[in-house]
Protein backbone atom coordinates (compact mmCIF):
# COMPACT_ATOMS: atom_id res chain seq x y z
CA UNK A 1 0.00 0.00 0.00
CA UNK A 2 0.94 3.60 -0.57
CA UNK A 3 2.65 5.72 2.67
CA UNK A 4 -0.99 7.78 3.77
CA UNK A 5 1.32 11.05 3.33
CA UNK A 6 2.13 10.50 0.09
CA UNK A 7 -1.39 9.01 -0.79
CA UNK A 8 -2.87 11.99 0.87
CA UNK A 9 -0.94 14.50 -1.00
CA UNK A 10 -1.58 12.92 -4.50
CA UNK A 11 -5.29 12.40 -3.98
CA UNK A 12 -5.63 16.25 -3.31
CA UNK A 13 -3.15 17.20 -5.87
CA UNK A 14 -5.48 15.31 -7.99
CA UNK A 15 -8.60 16.87 -6.50
CA UNK A 16 -7.41 20.07 -7.13
CA UNK A 17 -5.70 19.73 -10.75
CA UNK A 18 -9.30 18.87 -11.81
CA UNK A 19 -11.44 20.68 -9.68
CA UNK A 20 -9.15 24.15 -10.89
CA UNK A 21 -10.32 23.77 -14.48
CA UNK A 22 -14.31 24.69 -13.15
CA UNK A 23 -13.64 27.80 -11.18
CA UNK A 24 -11.07 29.37 -13.90
CA UNK A 25 -13.51 28.46 -16.68
CA UNK A 26 -16.19 30.30 -14.38
CA UNK A 27 -14.07 33.28 -12.68
CA UNK A 28 -12.74 33.99 -16.39
CA UNK A 29 -16.41 33.80 -18.37
CA UNK A 30 -17.58 36.16 -15.63
CA UNK A 31 -16.22 39.71 -16.98
CA UNK A 32 -17.15 38.64 -20.62
CA UNK A 33 -20.78 37.46 -19.56
CA UNK A 34 -21.25 41.28 -17.46
CA UNK A 35 -19.94 42.71 -20.92
CA UNK A 36 -22.28 40.54 -22.85
CA UNK A 37 -25.82 41.60 -20.95
CA UNK A 38 -24.90 45.48 -21.34
CA UNK A 39 -24.02 45.68 -24.59
CA UNK A 40 -26.95 43.33 -25.48
CA UNK A 41 -29.49 46.15 -23.35
CA UNK A 42 -27.61 48.68 -24.62
CA UNK A 43 -27.53 47.85 -28.02
CA UNK A 44 -30.10 45.74 -28.68
CA UNK A 45 -27.77 43.14 -31.06
CA UNK A 46 -29.08 39.87 -31.34
CA UNK A 47 -25.43 38.95 -31.83
CA UNK A 48 -24.77 39.87 -28.11
CA UNK A 49 -27.78 37.85 -26.73
CA UNK A 50 -26.71 34.84 -28.45
CA UNK A 51 -23.45 35.13 -27.16
CA UNK A 52 -24.88 35.74 -23.75
CA UNK A 53 -26.85 32.74 -23.70
CA UNK A 54 -24.10 30.29 -25.35
CA UNK A 55 -21.95 31.05 -23.34
CA UNK A 56 -23.86 31.17 -20.02
CA UNK A 57 -24.55 27.59 -20.37
CA UNK A 58 -20.75 26.87 -20.08
CA UNK A 59 -20.92 28.99 -16.91
CA UNK A 60 -23.73 27.19 -15.24
CA UNK A 61 -22.15 23.51 -16.07
CA UNK A 62 -19.21 24.91 -14.72
CA UNK A 63 -20.27 26.48 -11.97
CA UNK A 64 -22.45 23.15 -10.83
CA UNK A 65 -19.00 20.77 -11.08
CA UNK A 66 -16.98 23.32 -9.52
CA UNK A 67 -19.71 23.00 -6.44
CA UNK A 68 -19.08 19.57 -6.40
CA UNK A 69 -15.49 19.30 -6.40
CA UNK A 70 -14.98 22.14 -4.53
CA UNK A 71 -16.75 20.73 -1.73
CA UNK A 72 -14.44 17.36 -1.85
CA UNK A 73 -11.41 19.74 -1.21
CA UNK A 74 -13.09 21.14 2.22
CA UNK A 75 -13.92 17.59 3.08
CA UNK A 76 -10.39 16.27 2.50
CA UNK A 77 -9.43 18.63 4.84
CA UNK A 78 -10.99 16.47 7.51
CA UNK A 79 -10.42 13.06 6.05
CA UNK A 80 -7.23 13.42 5.03
CA UNK A 81 -5.35 16.21 6.66
CA UNK A 82 -7.21 16.27 10.14
CA UNK A 83 -3.93 17.25 12.08
CA UNK A 84 -3.43 20.43 9.71
CA UNK A 85 -6.90 21.25 9.98
CA UNK A 86 -6.89 21.15 14.34
CA UNK A 87 -3.62 23.10 14.12
CA UNK A 88 -4.68 26.03 11.82
CA UNK A 89 -8.31 25.43 12.05
CA UNK A 90 -8.59 28.57 13.46
CA UNK A 91 -7.46 30.85 10.75
CA UNK A 92 -8.12 28.94 8.23
CA UNK A 93 -11.57 27.74 8.75
CA UNK A 94 -12.83 31.52 8.89
CA UNK A 95 -12.18 32.40 4.92
CA UNK A 96 -13.50 29.00 3.72
CA UNK A 97 -16.47 30.20 6.04
CA UNK A 98 -17.13 33.23 4.43
CA UNK A 99 -16.21 31.40 0.87
CA UNK A 100 -19.42 29.72 1.21
CA UNK A 101 -22.02 32.37 3.84
CA UNK A 102 -20.69 35.06 1.33
CA UNK A 103 -19.63 34.78 -1.98
CA UNK A 104 -20.97 31.05 -3.04
CA UNK A 105 -24.68 32.32 -1.72
CA UNK A 106 -24.25 35.74 -3.58
CA UNK A 107 -23.29 34.32 -6.92
CA UNK A 108 -25.96 30.96 -6.48
CA UNK A 109 -28.54 32.92 -5.83
CA UNK A 110 -28.34 35.57 -8.59
CA UNK A 111 -27.34 33.12 -11.14
CA UNK A 112 -30.63 31.40 -10.53
CA UNK A 113 -31.89 34.92 -12.22
CA UNK A 114 -29.19 35.01 -14.72
CA UNK A 115 -29.88 31.83 -16.18
CA UNK A 116 -34.12 31.37 -15.64
CA UNK A 117 -35.21 35.09 -15.60
CA UNK A 118 -33.97 37.16 -18.65
CA UNK A 119 -37.87 37.24 -19.73
CA UNK A 120 -39.23 37.71 -16.17
CA UNK A 121 -37.07 40.37 -14.59
CA UNK A 122 -36.38 44.04 -16.05
CA UNK A 123 -33.56 44.79 -18.03
CA UNK A 124 -32.04 46.79 -15.08
CA UNK A 125 -32.47 43.96 -12.45
CA UNK A 126 -31.07 41.17 -14.95
CA UNK A 127 -28.01 43.49 -15.49
CA UNK A 128 -27.68 43.81 -11.71
CA UNK A 129 -27.60 39.69 -11.45
CA UNK A 130 -24.67 39.49 -13.96
CA UNK A 131 -23.01 41.85 -12.12
CA UNK A 132 -23.59 40.09 -8.57
CA UNK A 133 -22.62 36.70 -10.56
CA UNK A 134 -19.35 37.83 -11.45
CA UNK A 135 -18.63 39.33 -7.69
CA UNK A 136 -19.49 36.67 -6.01
CA UNK A 137 -17.52 34.23 -8.15
CA UNK A 138 -14.35 36.90 -7.97
CA UNK A 139 -14.75 36.76 -4.23
CA UNK A 140 -14.93 32.96 -3.58
CA UNK A 141 -11.45 33.25 -5.35
CA UNK A 142 -10.55 36.44 -2.26
CA UNK A 143 -11.31 33.93 0.30
CA UNK A 144 -9.97 30.95 -0.98
CA UNK A 145 -6.62 33.05 -2.16
CA UNK A 146 -6.36 34.55 1.69
CA UNK A 147 -6.45 30.54 3.08
CA UNK A 148 -3.90 29.59 0.49
CA UNK A 149 -1.61 32.98 0.72
CA UNK A 150 -1.41 32.84 4.60
CA UNK A 151 -0.15 29.19 4.39
CA UNK A 152 2.70 30.55 1.81
CA UNK A 153 3.45 33.57 4.40
CA UNK A 154 2.06 33.54 7.32
CA UNK A 155 1.31 36.52 9.56
CA UNK A 156 -0.88 38.08 12.25
CA UNK A 157 -0.71 34.76 14.39
CA UNK A 158 0.84 32.89 17.50
CA UNK A 159 1.46 28.92 18.17
CA UNK A 160 -0.06 28.00 21.74
CA UNK A 161 -0.67 24.43 22.88
CA UNK A 162 -3.86 23.39 24.08
CA UNK A 163 -4.44 19.72 25.70
CA UNK A 164 -1.02 18.75 24.40
CA UNK A 165 -1.97 19.93 20.75
CA UNK A 166 0.23 22.94 19.31
CA UNK A 167 -2.72 25.21 17.91
CA UNK A 168 -2.59 28.39 15.49
CA UNK A 169 -3.91 31.34 17.12
CA UNK A 170 -5.34 34.41 15.19
CA UNK A 171 -3.68 37.59 16.73
CA UNK A 172 -4.32 39.91 13.99
CA UNK A 173 -6.54 39.43 11.12
CA UNK A 174 -5.45 42.08 9.11
CA UNK A 175 -1.91 41.16 8.74
CA UNK A 176 -3.33 37.84 7.85
CA UNK A 177 -5.74 37.78 5.68
CA UNK A 178 -3.51 40.79 3.79
CA UNK A 179 -0.48 39.12 3.91
CA UNK A 180 2.26 39.70 1.43
CA UNK A 181 1.22 36.93 -0.61
CA UNK A 182 -2.27 37.56 -1.18
CA UNK A 183 -2.41 40.63 -3.56
CA UNK A 184 0.17 38.93 -5.74
CA UNK A 185 -1.72 35.13 -5.82
CA UNK A 186 -4.68 37.36 -6.53
CA UNK A 187 -3.85 39.52 -9.31
CA UNK A 188 -2.07 36.27 -11.05
CA UNK A 189 -4.71 33.89 -10.31
CA UNK A 190 -7.80 36.33 -11.66
CA UNK A 191 -5.88 37.80 -14.89
CA UNK A 192 -4.48 33.99 -15.75
CA UNK A 193 -8.39 32.87 -15.33
CA UNK A 194 -9.85 35.50 -18.01
CA UNK A 195 -6.85 35.04 -20.37
CA UNK A 196 -7.42 31.05 -20.15
CA UNK A 197 -10.88 31.96 -21.04
CA UNK A 198 -10.22 34.57 -23.96
CA UNK A 199 -8.31 31.67 -25.66
CA UNK A 200 -10.68 29.29 -25.17
CA UNK A 201 -13.34 31.32 -26.92
CA UNK A 202 -10.36 32.54 -29.62
CA UNK A 203 -9.81 28.84 -30.29
CA UNK A 204 -13.58 27.50 -30.41
CA UNK A 205 -14.37 30.61 -32.82
CA UNK A 206 -11.23 30.31 -34.51
CA UNK A 207 -12.77 26.69 -35.53
CA UNK A 208 -15.95 28.07 -37.21
CA UNK A 209 -13.68 30.98 -39.11
CA UNK A 210 -11.48 28.79 -40.26
CA UNK A 211 -14.74 26.46 -41.82
CA UNK A 212 -16.15 29.07 -43.23
CA UNK A 213 -13.50 31.20 -44.43
CA UNK A 214 -10.86 29.08 -45.39
CA UNK A 215 -12.79 25.56 -46.40
CA UNK A 216 -15.93 27.45 -47.84
CA UNK A 217 -18.40 25.77 -45.63
CA UNK A 218 -21.70 27.35 -44.79
CA UNK A 219 -21.25 27.83 -40.92
CA UNK A 220 -24.52 29.16 -38.97
CA UNK A 221 -24.06 32.42 -37.40
CA UNK A 222 -20.77 33.24 -38.16
CA UNK A 223 -21.20 36.66 -37.35
CA UNK A 224 -21.19 35.35 -33.64
CA UNK A 225 -17.87 33.65 -33.86
CA UNK A 226 -16.43 36.66 -36.09
CA UNK A 227 -17.58 38.79 -32.98
CA UNK A 228 -16.34 36.17 -30.41
CA UNK A 229 -12.50 35.84 -32.30
CA UNK A 230 -12.44 39.69 -31.98
CA UNK A 231 -13.46 40.19 -28.39
CA UNK A 232 -11.28 37.33 -27.45
CA UNK A 233 -8.16 38.88 -29.09
CA UNK A 234 -8.51 42.27 -27.18
CA UNK A 235 -9.13 40.22 -24.08
CA UNK A 236 -5.41 38.52 -24.73
CA UNK A 237 -3.89 41.84 -26.04
CA UNK A 238 -4.56 43.31 -22.33
CA UNK A 239 -4.01 40.00 -20.36
CA UNK A 240 -1.41 37.98 -22.03
CA UNK A 241 1.41 41.03 -21.46
CA UNK A 242 0.26 41.80 -18.07
CA UNK A 243 0.45 37.87 -17.36
CA UNK A 244 4.41 38.41 -18.03
CA UNK A 245 4.65 41.36 -16.55
CA UNK A 246 3.18 40.68 -13.20
CA UNK A 247 4.67 37.09 -13.02
CA UNK A 248 8.01 38.84 -13.15
CA UNK A 249 7.26 40.63 -9.91
CA UNK A 250 5.31 37.89 -8.38
CA UNK A 251 8.60 35.94 -9.15
CA UNK A 252 11.13 38.19 -7.27
CA UNK A 253 8.49 37.93 -4.37
CA UNK A 254 9.02 34.43 -4.04
CA UNK A 255 12.63 34.71 -3.58
CA UNK A 256 12.17 37.66 -0.85
CA UNK A 257 10.25 35.32 1.45
CA UNK A 258 9.97 31.48 -0.36
CA UNK A 259 14.04 31.69 -0.79
CA UNK A 260 14.16 27.61 -1.06
CA UNK A 261 10.99 27.46 -3.35
CA UNK A 262 12.61 29.94 -5.84
CA UNK A 263 16.00 27.45 -5.64
CA UNK A 264 14.04 24.96 -6.73
CA UNK A 265 12.31 26.71 -9.26
CA UNK A 266 15.94 27.27 -10.48
CA UNK A 267 17.52 24.42 -9.86
CA UNK A 268 19.82 26.01 -7.42
CA UNK A 269 21.77 23.94 -4.96
CA UNK A 270 24.55 25.71 -4.34
CA UNK A 271 24.66 29.25 -3.13
CA UNK A 272 26.14 31.25 -5.60
CA UNK A 273 26.02 34.77 -7.79
CA UNK A 274 25.69 35.23 -11.69
CA UNK A 275 23.34 31.92 -11.23
CA UNK A 276 21.94 31.51 -14.96
CA UNK A 277 18.45 31.18 -16.09
CA UNK A 278 18.44 27.79 -17.12
CA UNK A 279 15.79 27.14 -20.14
CA UNK A 280 16.79 23.30 -20.50
CA UNK A 281 18.49 21.15 -17.72
CA UNK A 282 19.27 17.59 -17.64
CA UNK A 283 20.83 15.48 -15.15
CA UNK A 284 24.45 14.30 -16.47
CA UNK A 285 23.71 10.52 -15.36
CA UNK A 286 21.29 8.75 -17.21
CA UNK A 287 20.64 6.80 -14.42
CA UNK A 288 19.22 9.99 -12.41
CA UNK A 289 16.42 10.85 -15.05
CA UNK A 290 13.91 10.09 -12.76
CA UNK A 291 15.40 11.39 -9.89
CA UNK A 292 13.50 14.58 -9.22
CA UNK A 293 16.39 15.59 -6.72
CA UNK A 294 19.35 15.07 -8.69
CA UNK A 295 22.33 17.77 -8.62
CA UNK A 296 24.46 16.90 -11.30
CA UNK A 297 22.78 19.72 -14.25
CA UNK A 298 23.54 20.22 -17.78
CA UNK A 299 22.06 22.96 -19.07
CA UNK A 300 21.29 25.81 -21.40
CA UNK A 301 20.44 29.07 -20.16
CA UNK A 302 21.07 33.06 -20.09
CA UNK A 303 23.87 33.72 -18.25
CA UNK A 304 23.03 35.62 -14.95
CA UNK A 305 19.22 35.45 -16.06
CA UNK A 306 18.05 33.91 -12.56
CA UNK A 307 19.62 36.42 -10.44
CA UNK A 308 18.67 38.84 -12.84
CA UNK A 309 15.06 37.56 -11.89
CA UNK A 310 15.52 37.54 -8.10
CA UNK A 311 16.98 40.79 -7.96
CA UNK A 312 15.16 43.05 -10.24
CA UNK A 313 17.50 43.88 -12.18
CA UNK A 314 21.48 42.68 -10.86
CA UNK A 315 22.84 39.61 -13.20
CA UNK A 316 25.64 39.90 -10.06
CA UNK A 317 23.08 39.16 -7.26
CA UNK A 318 23.65 35.88 -4.89
CA UNK A 319 20.77 33.25 -4.90
CA UNK A 320 20.26 30.88 -1.89
CA UNK A 321 21.24 27.44 -2.62
CA UNK A 322 18.80 24.05 -1.50
CA UNK A 323 21.89 22.58 0.16
CA UNK A 324 21.69 25.36 2.95
CA UNK A 325 18.47 24.70 4.27
CA UNK A 326 18.01 22.77 6.88
CA UNK A 327 14.47 21.01 5.87
CA UNK A 328 14.43 18.30 2.49
CA UNK A 329 14.52 20.38 -0.89
CA UNK A 330 11.28 19.46 -2.99
CA UNK A 331 10.70 17.09 -5.95
CA UNK A 332 12.66 19.91 -7.86
CA UNK A 333 12.84 18.43 -11.16
CA UNK A 334 8.81 18.77 -10.93
CA UNK A 335 9.01 22.44 -9.66
CA UNK A 336 11.61 23.35 -12.17
CA UNK A 337 10.15 21.66 -15.40
CA UNK A 338 6.58 23.35 -14.47
CA UNK A 339 7.73 26.81 -14.33
CA UNK A 340 9.70 26.61 -17.24
CA UNK A 341 6.20 25.17 -19.32
CA UNK A 342 4.47 28.39 -17.14
CA UNK A 343 7.03 31.04 -18.71
CA UNK A 344 7.11 29.44 -22.20
CA UNK A 345 3.49 29.31 -22.16
CA UNK A 346 3.28 33.09 -21.21
CA UNK A 347 5.13 33.94 -23.89
CA UNK A 348 3.76 32.07 -26.72
CA UNK A 349 0.11 33.88 -25.37
CA UNK A 350 1.79 36.92 -26.03
CA UNK A 351 3.11 35.94 -29.28
CA UNK A 352 -0.93 34.77 -30.31
CA UNK A 353 -2.20 38.17 -29.05
CA UNK A 354 0.18 40.31 -31.13
CA UNK A 355 -0.30 38.03 -33.97
CA UNK A 356 -4.15 38.06 -34.23
CA UNK A 357 -3.87 41.86 -33.53
CA UNK A 358 -1.32 42.48 -36.25
CA UNK A 359 -3.88 40.46 -39.02
CA UNK A 360 -6.81 42.06 -37.23
CA UNK A 361 -5.39 45.35 -37.95
CA UNK A 362 -4.36 44.16 -41.85
CA UNK A 363 -7.85 43.35 -42.04
CA UNK A 364 -6.61 39.60 -42.83
CA UNK A 365 -7.83 38.12 -39.64
CA UNK A 366 -10.71 35.98 -41.02
CA UNK A 367 -8.43 34.65 -43.49
CA UNK A 368 -5.30 33.56 -42.26
CA UNK A 369 -5.49 29.73 -41.82
CA UNK A 370 -2.24 29.18 -39.69
CA UNK A 371 -3.54 31.79 -37.09
CA UNK A 372 -6.92 29.64 -36.82
CA UNK A 373 -4.55 26.80 -36.14
CA UNK A 374 -2.36 28.02 -33.67
CA UNK A 375 -5.64 28.95 -32.31
CA UNK A 376 -7.20 26.24 -32.27
CA UNK A 377 -4.33 23.78 -30.75
CA UNK A 378 -3.80 26.66 -28.23
CA UNK A 379 -7.47 26.87 -26.94
CA UNK A 380 -6.56 24.88 -23.73
CA UNK A 381 -3.24 25.71 -23.37
CA UNK A 382 -4.25 28.73 -20.58
CA UNK A 383 -5.62 26.27 -18.15
CA UNK A 384 -2.26 23.87 -18.64
CA UNK A 385 -0.67 26.98 -17.66
CA UNK A 386 -2.46 27.58 -14.78
CA UNK A 387 -2.37 23.80 -13.72
CA UNK A 388 1.66 23.59 -14.06
CA UNK A 389 1.43 27.02 -11.81
CA UNK A 390 -0.18 25.58 -9.47
CA UNK A 391 2.47 22.62 -8.97
CA UNK A 392 4.78 25.41 -9.05
CA UNK A 393 2.88 26.68 -5.96
CA UNK A 394 2.08 24.11 -3.66
CA UNK A 395 4.83 21.34 -4.80
CA UNK A 396 7.32 24.28 -4.40
CA UNK A 397 6.61 24.97 -0.62
CA UNK A 398 7.31 21.08 0.05
CA UNK A 399 8.28 19.92 2.61
CA UNK A 400 5.54 22.25 4.26
CA UNK A 401 2.03 22.78 4.44
CA UNK A 402 2.21 26.35 6.55
CA UNK A 403 5.66 27.60 5.24
CA UNK A 404 8.02 27.58 8.15
CA UNK A 405 5.26 26.17 10.78
CA UNK A 406 4.04 22.80 9.96
CA UNK A 407 5.07 20.41 7.90
CA UNK A 408 3.34 18.04 5.35
CA UNK A 409 3.94 14.84 7.11
CA UNK A 410 2.63 16.25 10.57
CA UNK A 411 -0.54 17.38 8.54
CA UNK A 412 -2.13 13.87 8.08
CA UNK A 413 -4.57 12.64 9.67
CA UNK A 414 -3.15 10.37 12.24
CA UNK A 415 -5.19 7.59 12.18
CA UNK A 416 -5.51 7.35 8.53
CA UNK A 417 -3.70 4.03 7.35
CA UNK A 418 -2.28 3.23 3.86
CA UNK A 419 -4.94 0.97 2.83
CA UNK A 420 -7.67 3.69 4.09
CA UNK A 421 -5.60 6.29 1.91
CA UNK A 422 -4.65 4.04 -1.71
CA UNK A 423 -8.24 2.82 -1.28
CA UNK A 424 -9.64 6.71 -1.67
CA UNK A 425 -7.10 7.41 -4.39
CA UNK A 426 -8.04 4.64 -6.70
CA UNK A 427 -11.43 6.20 -6.21
CA UNK A 428 -10.93 9.64 -6.44
CA UNK A 429 -9.26 8.67 -9.58
CA UNK A 430 -11.72 6.39 -11.20
CA UNK A 431 -14.26 8.95 -10.57
CA UNK A 432 -12.94 11.98 -11.50
CA UNK A 433 -11.66 10.65 -14.79
CA UNK A 434 -15.42 10.03 -15.49
CA UNK A 435 -16.39 13.29 -14.03
CA UNK A 436 -14.12 15.32 -16.31
CA UNK A 437 -15.18 12.96 -18.98
CA UNK A 438 -18.62 13.54 -18.59
CA UNK A 439 -18.04 17.95 -17.83
CA UNK A 440 -15.52 17.67 -21.36
CA UNK A 441 -18.80 15.55 -23.06
CA UNK A 442 -21.68 18.30 -21.87
CA UNK A 443 -19.47 21.04 -23.38
CA UNK A 444 -18.27 19.86 -26.16
CA UNK A 445 -22.58 19.31 -26.95
CA UNK A 446 -22.58 22.76 -26.25
CA UNK A 447 -20.19 23.76 -28.56
CA UNK A 448 -21.54 21.70 -31.14
CA UNK A 449 -25.23 23.01 -30.49
CA UNK A 450 -23.75 26.51 -30.93
CA UNK A 451 -25.33 29.93 -29.86
CA UNK A 452 -29.19 30.12 -30.57
CA UNK A 453 -30.94 31.07 -33.43
CA UNK A 454 -32.55 34.43 -34.57
CA UNK A 455 -35.69 32.74 -34.97
CA UNK A 456 -35.03 31.54 -30.42
CA UNK A 457 -34.19 34.88 -29.78
CA UNK A 458 -37.52 35.79 -31.48
CA UNK A 459 -39.62 33.23 -30.08
CA UNK A 460 -37.52 34.58 -26.56
CA UNK A 461 -38.48 38.27 -26.98
CA UNK A 462 -42.06 37.68 -27.10
CA UNK A 463 -42.25 35.33 -24.07
CA UNK A 464 -40.31 38.51 -22.32
CA UNK A 465 -42.72 40.56 -20.11
CA UNK A 466 -42.46 44.14 -20.46
CA UNK A 467 -40.09 46.22 -17.96
CA UNK A 468 -42.95 48.77 -17.16
CA UNK A 469 -44.66 45.44 -15.61
CA UNK A 470 -41.76 44.24 -13.13
CA UNK A 471 -40.48 47.91 -12.43
CA UNK A 472 -42.52 47.13 -9.15
CA UNK A 473 -40.15 44.07 -8.63
CA UNK A 474 -37.23 45.97 -8.58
Amino acid sequence: MVDPVLASRLQFALTTIVHIIFPVMSMGLAPFLIYFTWKEIRTGQPVYEQLRRFWTRIFAVSFVVGTVTGLVLEFEFGTNFAAFSTTAGELFGGPLALEGMMAFMLEATFLGIFVFGRNRVSDRLYFVSSIAVGVGTWLSAVWILIANSWMQTPRGFKIVVENGQRIVKLTDPLAAYLNPRFPYMFIHMQNAAVESVALFMAGVAAYYVFRHHVWGYSVEHIDVWEKTLKIALVVLLITAPLQVIQGDEYARHVSETQPQKFAAMEAVWETDSYVPEYIVAFPTDVNDLLNPRTKELFGFGIPGGASWLASGGNPQATIRGLESFSTKAPPVAIVFWAFRIMVALGFWFILLAVWGGYRWWRGELFEDDLLHKALMASSLLGFVAVEVGWIVTEVGRQPWVIQGVMKTSAGVSPGLTGAEATFTLLGFVTGYILLLGLYTYVVGRIIRAGPPSKDELRQSDSDRVPDSEVTSGD
